[in-house]
């Protein structure tokens, strides 16, 4: 599946669950790890798991052939690993502390700079 079409597989089944404040943030530029990284909040623990098993579940209904997730413990801050597309998928205040959006903003000026 191209990276485009699993953004929007992985927006899709995150929204069908109404996610909270979803963002989806190109890092091509920035790192080698993913392309992008899809960042939402749950309302809790439950909501949590329900979005990330979900986007699991459809990835996996598409013949994705790698699928991970980390967190599905706790449900506090569950990460779904589809290669291509990372999907953090958090609770409200997790994802206050954690500012992952700000996170890479010092990154993004850096490479910039660099050009």
């Amino acid at each position: 599946m191209q990276t485009e079409a699993l953004k929007i597989l992985a927006i899709e089944a995150l929204n069908d669950l109404q996610a909270i404040d979803l963002v989806a943030i190109d890092v091509r530029s920035l790192t080698t790890i993913t392309d992008y990284m899809i960042i939402c909040s749950g309302r809790s623990t439950r909501h949590v798991k329900s979005l990330a098993d979900s986007l699991a579940s459809k990835a996996k209904s598409q013949q994705i052939s790698y699928v991970h997730m980390e967190g599905d413990q706790e449900n506090e801050w569950v990460i779904v690993d589809l290669g291509d597309v990372v999907a953090h998928v958090m609770l409200p205040n997790v994802r206050e502390f954690y500012n992952l959006e700000e996170l890479w903003e010092p990154v993004k000026i850096a490479r910039e700079k660099s050009r």
